[in-house]
Parts: structure tokens; sequence; C-alpha cells
């Protein structure tokens, strides 16, 4: 199974979606949450040069947000990310 980080803030619609998404997968991930947490925000931005949640990573290789999501889902390759 694939490790997967996604960087949230509780108040996010679309972490809600990417998570959601997730969880009809299967899948587990770690959460970190930045919005009351400077340094992982600023951790957030250092890894992305993104400051917009979420951000999605898959095996250490960063996805993207929700939106890229639903696209690696709709070409049929998020099934494969997940099985690792």
């Amino acid at each position: 199974m694939a490790t997967i980080v996604i960087y949230t803030t509780p108040i996010c619609p679309y972490c809600v979606r990417a998570k959601h998404l997730l969880k009809q997968k299967g899948a587990t991930w770690t959460e970190i949450d930045v919005s009351r947490d400077a340094a992982e925000r600023q951790a957030l931005v250092e890894r992305t040069r993104q400051r917009t949640v979420p951000q999605i990573f898959i095996n250490d290789e960063h996805i993207g947000g929700c939106d890229e999501l639903y696209a690696l889902e709709r070409a049929g390759r998020l099934d494969p990310l997940l099985a690792g």
C-alpha cells in the first residue's frame, strides 16, 4: 500500500473531497494540519512552493491538490499509485 501525506486545514472543502476519494479507495494517510502550525506551513511552502491546501504526496511524489487527485482518478492512474 502507498504512503500518503496530505497537508490540510480543517475548513478546506477541497481537503474534504480529496480525503473522501482516498477513503473510497480504502487508502490511509498521514494528515498534517497547517492551520495553526507556522513551522508546518513553512515546510509545506518549501516542499511544494505552494500555499494552498490540500497538497498531496503519494510515495513522496507530489501529486498536487484535489483537482490533480481527481484527474488521476479519471485517467485511471490513481489505483496503480495507491497500490504502491
